[in-house]
């Protein structure tokens, strides 16, 4: 049975929520589509549904999803990013100036059995000035946080602006961009223009996914970037500056988090790697409050990059895996936030699932079930850990 959503209220949440973002039991916010959104964006992209009745069925998913949250004792509530196909290209390609082509070359994304999977989702080009006509996520926030309602934080999670990176020069049109630094200027712009008016609106937490950083830390991939000409240590700078960019004059009242992402479709991933070759600029340099890290087995390398967060600043342990139906035990979780905890103080780490349940459309190889368990465990776990919500 679906919910019905909530009315949407005339005036933005309370900027003040019961507790400080992140939240001890935090999750990084996409979830499973369920069957009737899946219909109804298949018949929506075969011209058999419009537009207002795929934003319909949408809005009441989201109602479904804001109520699974909420029973399952989490704070911070997301919309599972029900209205895309992919945790980047939607919103991206809302910007104007970017455009969507079908790329020949697939990524291949590894599972944890060593099955590879081929994927070809489409790529980012460039083809004339970025500019934002219109609000890009606005009205998203708005509905979800009408759906919230008081008691619970709403969260957004958007690309990383350094997504747009992807492809270097050849994505950008020279016709367009004769020097690339006009359009990391103009890119930065528009999440400034887009952040700004989501605080107006009452968004308090804000969440970039990025993915650049974390393959910068897979050895294979630096490796392979040092053949292509280019420089690991700048190509991380540049996103890091790029995010500062945008995120600059963001009010402090708005909490800004960045998920660092090795890779996320239909369980499997690309990167593999621990933090530490970009650990110093992530804590350091990128101007956020939180960090959620992918921590959920030995691909992820160890904690020690930990020792790098300063004060005032939170790290989020992916602890609990969202690629696998296979349920964690609480001692296990317990004892790797004490092995973390040597590394950084426990009262600047929370918990969350290690990624995403579906990033793309497609989901990962996991059930709604066990989707609703493991964040009921986020929970639970964080409630004995740290006892204060």
């Amino acid at each position: 049975m679906t919910t019905a959503l909530p009315a949407r209220r005339d005036v933005p949440p309370d900027p003040k929520p019961q507790a400080t973002p992140p939240f001890r039991a935090d999750h990084v916010g996409s979830l499973l589509r369920p069957p009737a959104l899946a219909w109804a964006r298949s018949k929506a992209e075969a011209g058999l549904l419009s537009p207002s009745e795929l934003r319909r069925i949408e809005d009441v998913a989201i109602g479904d999803a804001v109520a699974i949250q909420q029973g399952a004792g989490l704070e911070v509530i997301t919309d599972g990013e029900f209205r895309r196909a992919y945790f980047h290209h939607d919103i991206l390609t809302s910007i104007d100036g970017v455009e969507a082509e079908a790329d020949p070359s697939a990524a291949h994304f590894h599972k944890a059995d060593g099955e590879v999977l081929s994927f070809s989702p489409p790529k980012l080009r460039v083809a004339g000035r970025l500019g934002r006509t219109s609000p890009i996520v606005l009205r998203d926030f708005e509905i979800l946080a009408g759906a919230t309602g008081p008691g619970h934080t709403p969260k957004i999670t958007i690309p990383s602006p350094s997504m747009g990176l992807r492809g270097g020069r050849a994505a950008v049109a020279a016709c367009a961009y004769p020097e690339l630094e006009a359009f990391h200027a103009d890119l930065a712009s528009v999440y400034r223009e887009e952040i700004a008016d989501l605080f107006a609106a009452g968004c308090r937490y804000l969440q970039l996914d990025d993915t650049n950083l974390a393959y910068l830390c897979d050895p294979e991939r630096r490796e392979a970037s040092r053949g292509a000409g280019e420089d690991p240590e700048a190509q991380a700078a540049l996103s890091a500056g790029l995010i500062n960019a945008a995120l600059a004059g963001a009010p402090k009242e708005m909490h800004r988090a960045i998920h660092v992402c090795r890779g996320n479709f239909r369980s499997a991933f690309v990167a593999a790697g621990g933090y530490e070759p970009v650990a110093e600029l992530l804590f350091n340099v990128i101007e956020v409050d939180a960090f959620l890290l992918e921590y959920d087995d030995e691909r992820s390398g160890s904690f020690e990059p930990l020792r790098f967060l300063p004060k005032g600043k939170s790290a989020v342990l992916g602890l609990i895996s969202s690629k696998s139906g296979q349920m964690e035990s609480k001692d296990e979780i317990k004892r790797r936030v004490d092995e973390a905890a040597r590394f950084a103080p426990l009262e600047q780490l929370c918990l969350s699932p290690q990624c995403g349940f579906a990033s793309t459309c497609h989901g990962n190889d996991i059930s709604f079930d066990a989707q609703r368990r493991k964040l009921e465990l986020v929970a639970v776990c964080a409630q004995e850990i740290w006892g204060d919500g």
